[in-house]
């Protein structure tokens, strides 16, 4: 697939990186020299570029793009006029990054209908792991639903699903297993996080699997817990 990133800061770099990494085609913009000189050998195609510029702008392939993601976050100003200007080229698929409510607010009323608020979610995702130590990482779903990965409570290993019961038990619902492989990448060992598929009745829990869980944050924290 093929991905435009705008602004290159902390976030944006990183997307843009890791979308690299996973085998998209990604151009990515900043109007900063010497961060696009930096960045050229890890992502797919960077440019220099006043992404405010219309006339600079229309000499990307927005059309061709599966999403734009405007990634700026500490100038809103600029964020703003780029996606107003992304919006008046028709560009299919826009994804704002959002710093405030008051910009966000104003994303909504531009009909921007995706937008990342990546440093409440990280905070978010921080205090959930700080509050329980078994928790590896969670999003909410909703106000009410959330995924979380946890590790298998000690008193299910060596159980399938459909003797743990924890459906049943809890309210909750087991997604997948994920276990940590090691892969050889250009002569490194590197830890990964492999799923193991949609989880059935009869998958067994190891003691080093993670659990990918869905439900009510307090269901899933009675099933973390020790003791019922």
């Amino acid at each position: 697939m093929k991905y435009i990133v705008l602004g290159l800061g902390h976030f944006g770099k990183s997307l843009a990186v890791h979308l690299t990494e996973q085998g998209h085609e990604v151009i990515a913009v900043d109007k900063k020299l010497l961060i696009v000189e930096q960045l050229k050998d890890k992502i797919t195609h960077t440019v220099c570029m006043d992404t405010t510029d219309r006339e600079a702008m229309t000499s990307l392939p927005l059309k061709d793009s599966d999403a734009v993601i405007v990634a700026i976050g500490e100038d809103e100003g600029a964020s703003l006029l780029t996606i107003a200007l992304l919006k008046q080229l028709d560009v299919r698929r826009i994804i704002g990054r959002v710093v405030s409510e008051l910009q966000k607010t104003v994303l909504q009323a531009m009909q921007i209908d995706e937008y990342i608020m990546p440093e409440e979610e990280a905070a978010e995702r921080l205090a959930m792991r700080l509050d329980n130590v078994d928790i590896i990482d969670s999003f909410k779903v909703s106000d009410q639903y959330s995924i979380v990965e946890t590790r298998v409570p000690s008193k299910y290993v060596g159980m399938t699903l459909k003797d743990a019961n924890l459906t049943n038990r809890y309210k909750v619902i087991i997604l997948t297993t994920v276990k940590s492989v090691e892969k050889n990448v250009k002569g490194k060992l590197v830890n990964y996080k492999e799923a193991s598929g949609i989880a059935s009745s009869e998958t067994v829990l190891d003691d080093q699997d993670l659990l990918v869980v869905f439900g009510e944050l307090s269901d899933i924290k009675r099933l973390i817990q020790k003791s019922d």
